[in-house]
């Protein structure tokens, strides 16, 4: 009776398995106490360490993309505090020790964003950076730059997440026995962190080995003693214990061929995919994008011209081991005074690198990542010499979110940014606000301008982006840079070529109109000179250059930034583009095609002038450009007979033309309507056709004035549709619509099951969505049903 007293309060704890205490041996034994309790001890301790460092082991691998071991300290700390927890805790009801465990993990996960946020130098108190963290950890780890930097927002997920699974698998293993289904937890933690790590490391080959190794030693050791009786069943009747014997034994032979099975199953597949390249996840999550104001900061040059005294920045700067000016001479584009020597010179502050031009917009089309302090290094330049630049930089009232740093930013601190390791620009995705101060480390490099004269430059698929010339580039520009470039082969010589050119021939203007497309580079390089033409801001030099500088076969870039002193304030004045050639083996090179300071631009030679293609026999070619006939001039033009065509003859004929092309385009607004229709409802699998019928039922909604945004659920969707159509006088009588909820529920099934789908499912779907939109359209006045039918609307939403 006292056995069975002890048995059921045990029980009742709901410790058993390594948590159950052992009876103590009997009393004529030979067993030492204290040898019995040492292996007790032992064997209770085995499965405890087996979780512990199963859940570790996924920071370990997760640590192999992080910059340093911090991570993988604060992952193996939350292991430990976990199933430590659990264990100190077995005595206490299942109820109360999650609480409790999760209380603990709050501290120990403040504990690590702490220590996190002191690690990377951030500003902010712990709430804040708690805050920040929570709303933006997981999107933030999987667009960070590779090495990761351990920053609150990287390392809060994986604390959490070892917390958890250490919890779940301590009291799955400790407190019901199911060793094996405590496993679980951590090798879900371990898939997850092999998964978001990707082809960005080597493959985790002894992580794996000992997390296998773990886990058997776990499986193997034991975790209680044996009954006190010796057989647990010898007190049964013979035919009962039989029984229970070829039971067991059967269910153990199951058990041993449904693993044979699955390994003679699995194991060829799992074998194959051991050379396989992993999915990296970063591709399905957008890196931070920059606003419309910082993808094109061109056309802001001539704004600031206009407001030369208007405060952007303040800087501090200190130079450390940087050459004399007499070291590589003076490099290309810098002119007389270098503008980055160390004597009295200024400093080049980038804001953003353009690379992309598509004949109308230089726009900078970069790839940002989420960087922590520390950036990739690359390797400079051969024969180049390098100088280490240290900003203090203040923002004033620069707006947008570029970051501005001295080319090529090494180490941020005090302020979170995301990196193109292409151009080397930086970013603050939360954007600039006035008194944001952050300290930027650069190395800034400089070629050895004695190898440029017989450098060469790329050519092929690498550099295509920055050698792609646009279509509709006028011949003036064509034939000017076939000209520049016909009396100099070599690169360099072609670049200052066009640098000299556009330095002597042009002038600067502050009040210039910005724009850079074909028509504005035209009228810049050929317009007549007192009508406004031969002048502009160092946008329109810059843009001229590139431009030029690609026609001739030389990879171009435009870059923003500020010319400064490096000390003091930057101002709206100091704000100016300059291009740059990218050269074999040395680098992206700076040139600078601005006129130097009181020299009087020549006129364009007659040899660089456009000339009409068919010019009047009566006239010479004059050297200007072709002047272009405008409308009333057409219009007025006399006809064969010397006489001009009658006004009522020419504005029949306008209208019907007029009339002619409304008409083909509203009916192939038509045709295209109807075929985008018939291709969502008839084309592809069941699941496509399911999702096709859904867009038409939302657009159906944005055409009725009533949108529905793309974070609401499909059955919220489904009540808004349902509402619209009530609202529109089409109900029935009940009030319902048929068919938009098992739409809405097609939809959410395709979704988790795409393959689940019946082609009379897509039928049904189809039927439904037709069946809607001609509701909803019927509901609608005369005119907006004419209209309904022709709305480009869903022909421009993907």
């Amino acid at each position: 009776m006292v056995t069975d007293v002890g048995a059921q309060r045990h029980g009742g704890a709901g410790t058993v398995g390594a948590a159950d205490p052992e009876p103590d041996p009997p009393l004529g034994g030979s067993a030492r106490p204290g040898a019995g309790r040492a292996g007790r001890a032992l064997r209770a301790a085995v499965v405890p360490l087996a979780l512990i460092v199963l859940t570790a082991l996924a920071g370990v691998v997760l640590g192999r993309v992080y910059a340093g071991d911090l991570l993988t300290r604060l992952v193996i700390g939350a292991a430990a505090g976990s199933v430590l927890v659990s264990v100190a805790a077995r005595r206490l009801p299942s109820w109360l020790v999650a609480p409790v465990s999760v209380a603990a993990m709050a501290g120990w996960t403040l504990w690590s964003l702490r220590l996190a946020a002191a690690h990377a130098d951030l500003p902010g108190g712990l709430l804040e950076v708690s805050a920040d963290a929570a709303r933006n950890g997981i999107p933030r780890l999987l667009t960070a730059m590779i090495p990761v930097e351990p920053t609150p927002d990287t390392v809060l997920v994986p604390v959490v997440a070892a917390w958890l699974a250490g919890l779940a698998g301590a009291e799955v293993a400790l407190r019901t026995g199911r060793v094996l289904l405590g496993y679980l937890p951590a090798a879900g933690l371990y898939g997850a962190a092999l998964y978001v790590v990707g082809p960005n490391a080597e493959p985790a080959i002894g992580a794996t080995l000992a997390f296998v190794a773990v886990a058997a030693v776990g499986l193997a050791a034991p975790t209680g003693t044996p009954p006190a009786g010796g057989d647990p069943v010898a007190g049964l009747a013979p035919g009962v214990r039989a029984a229970v014997r070829l039971r067991l034994t059967a269910t153990a032979a199951l058990g041993v061929a449904v693993v044979i099975g699955l390994t003679a199953l699995l194991g060829p597949m799992i074998a194959g995919q051991v050379d396989g390249r992993p999915v990296d996840p970063r591709r399905y999550v957008e890196p931070p994008q920059v606003e419309t104001l910082d993808e094109n900061p061109l056309i802001r040059i001539s704004g600031w011209a206009l407001h030369p005294e208007q405060k952007l920045l303040d800087v501090s700067t200190v130079r450390d081991g940087g050459p004399s000016p007499s070291a590589g001479g003076t490099a290309p584009g810098d002119g007389a005074e270098d503008p980055a020597s160390d004597t009295g010179g200024s400093l080049r502050i980038r804001l953003a690198v353009l690379s992309d031009y598509d004949g109308v917009t230089w726009r900078v089309g970069a790839t940002y990542r989420n960087a922590g302090r520390i950036l990739p290094a690359t390797a400079p330049a051969r024969d180049s010499t390098v100088e280490t630049v240290r900003q203090q930089i203040t923002v004033a009232e620069l707006s947008g979110g570029l970051l501005p740093a001295v080319a090529t930013p090494r180490e941020v601190s005090g302020a979170r940014v995301a990196y193109d390791p292409e151009t080397g620009t930086l970013i603050r995705p939360e954007g600039l606000t006035p008194g944001l101060r952050y300290t930027v480390t650069s190395a800034r490099e400089r070629p050895d301008v004695n190898l440029l004269a017989t450098a060469n430059v790329p050519a092929g698929q690498e550099v295509a982006r920055v050698l792609r010339v646009a279509d509709g580039a006028p011949d003036p520009l064509r034939r000017l840079a076939t000209q520049l470039a016909e009396e100099n082969g070599a690169p360099y010589a072609r670049a200052t070529a066009i640098e000299q050119f556009l330095a002597e021939h042009y002038r600067v203007a502050a009040d210039a109109p910005s724009g850079h497309a074909y028509p504005n580079l035209g009228f810049f390089l050929f317009g007549p000179r007192n009508g406004g033409g031969q002048e502009g801001t160092s946008e329109q030099f810059a843009a001229a250059f590139a431009v030029l500088g690609r026609l001739s076969g030389l990879p171009t870039r435009v870059v923003v930034g500020f010319e400064s002193s490096g000390q003091g304030p930057v101002r709206a004045g100091d704000a100016y583009a300059w291009p740059e050639v990218l050269f074999d083996g040395l680098g992206w090179v700076a040139f600078d095609p601005l006129p130097r300071p009181d020299n009087e631009p020549r006129p364009v030679e007659e040899d660089f002038r456009p000339t009409p293609e068919d010019p009047p026999p009566s006239e010479a070619p004059a050297p200007t450009v072709e002047p272009t006939a405008s409308a009333e001039q057409v219009a007025a033009a006399p006809g064969p007979d010397g006489r001009g065509l009658p006004t009522s003859v020419l504005v029949a004929g306008g209208s019907g033309g007029l009339l002619l092309v409304v008409g083909a385009l509203l009916l192939a607004l038509l045709a295209m309507r109807r075929s985008l229709t018939r291709a969502r409802l008839s084309r592809g699998d069941p699941s496509e056709r399911i999702a096709g019928a859904w867009r038409e039922v939302t657009d159906a909604l944005r055409l009725a004035g009533r949108p529905v945004g793309d974070d609401l659920a499909a059955t919220e969707v489904a009540n808004q549709a349902r509402q619209a159509l009530l609202d529109a006088r089409a109900e029935r009588s009940d009030g319902s619509v048929p068919g938009v909820d098992d739409l809405a529920a097609l939809l959410n099934q395709v979704a988790f099951a795409p393959d689940a789908a019946t082609a009379a499912e897509a039928d049904r779907a189809g039927t439904v969505a037709i069946t809607y939109v001609d509701g909803l359209r019927t509901a609608r006045p005369w005119w907006r049903r004419l209209l309904w039918s022709i709305h480009p609307g869903p022909l421009r939403r993907r």
